[in-house]
């Protein structure tokens, strides 16, 4: 690291709630990191925890007084609104979000500022090192799905070791000037409020940078429901994203709400129609096909049987998820909950 950016005042910014259990894990790396710490602060935007989530900071605050380390309470409860609190009460010249069910690679913080001094971009990220939440088969089905292109598509930041310039970054790294251009996050979106985020950086004329070697591992989720839940919500709110901002739409955006569509389309028609019923049949049929062999191939590359079956279980779930999210997006109003 070029010993100009080694004073750059840094604030890591983290949206939390109810992480009594793995808070200490990011804290743990964040003190790890080689960036000084003198020059780095974080702040946590709390969202009302009432699992002892501020008494394990506290705990952790005492026993490494050499990181300063500051909570605010995020009354909202919304992840948008828990930066822009975090962001508010930080100090840093430079602004590095993060989460709280991750681990950043020791290189994360200097990498990060590395790249924005070089002016690689205006907003840098890296790969999301997807782990398992747990150690049931399942839930290591999910983290492997996750991070394979026909579960993701082409969001790079998933899989890619080729740096290069994207639509859009996990977490990312920018300047507070920055923010004085484009503005904070927008707290209307429950979700893809870093996708929105991007987009208004692209519109200003700025880039974003993907680097392979800014790393952190993210802890996915551990059950079927729980991983519906997190892709209807984001594919609810990518409607939402998507009418302000109709241009962005990839085709990897469109795919899941046309094969959702299609599927209750035909399914409707198959009692009146034998070609809706054969379209339906041959439908499924390559997309059950597809989901295997991506099964397959993920279970000879771990050695692990159980991905014949949990890969394509959690790969439809994701489709299907956000397909239905998106569709239900397009007909129900925008609605805010800050409860």
């Amino acid at each position: 690291m070029p010993d100009s950016t080694k004073s750059i005042q840094t604030s890591i910014i983290v949206p939390c709630y109810n992480e009594k259990a793995t808070i200490h894990i990011l804290l743990d790396a964040l003190y790890e990191q080689t960036y000084p710490r003198d020059a780095m602060e974080v702040v946590i935007a709390d969202g009302m925890s009432n699992d002892g989530t501020l008494d394990a900071i506290q705990a952790w605050k005492n026993q490494h007084p050499d990181l300063s380390v500051t909570v605010v309470e995020n009354h909202a409860r919304v992840i948008p609104a828990a930066l822009n609190t975090a962001i508010k009460a930080s100090k840093g010249a430079i602004i590095v979000r993060l989460d709280a069910h991750s681990r950043p690679d020791p290189y994360y913080v200097e990498r990060s500022v590395t790249a924005l001094a070089e002016g690689r971009g205006q907003n840098v990220g890296g790969v999301w090192d997807i782990q398992p939440g747990s150690d049931h088969w399942m839930a290591r089905s999910i983290a492997v799905a996750a991070g394979h292109p026909i579960g993701v598509g082409d969001a790079k930041y998933r899989y890619s070791d080729q740096a290069g310039y994207v639509d859009t970054v996990p977490f990312g790294a920018f300047t507070r000037e920055l923010l004085t251009q484009v503005g904070l996050f927008d707290e209307t979106l429950l979700s893809n409020e870093d996708y929105e985020f991007n987009a208004r950086i692209r519109q200003a004329g700025g880039k974003i940078w993907f680097d392979p070697q800014i790393r952190t591992v993210y802890y996915a989720r551990q059950n079927l429901a729980e991983l519906a839940r997190q892709y209807w919500r984001y594919g609810f709110w990518k409607v939402h994203m998507l009418k302000r901002y109709p241009s962005t739409i990839r085709w990897r955006q469109a795919l899941p709400p046309l094969f959702v569509a299609g599927l209750v389309v035909l399914i409707l028609l198959s009692p009146f129609t034998r070609w809706a019923g054969y379209g339906l049949a041959g439908i499924l049929a390559v997309y059950s096909i597809t989901l295997f062999l991506a099964g397959l191939h993920l279970s000879v590359k771990h050695k692990t049987v159980v991905y014949v079956l949990g890969a394509p279980l959690a790969i439809a779930c994701m489709h299907l998820s956000w397909g239905a999210g998106f569709l239900w997006g397009m007909i129900s109003p925008q609605q805010r909950k800050t409860g």
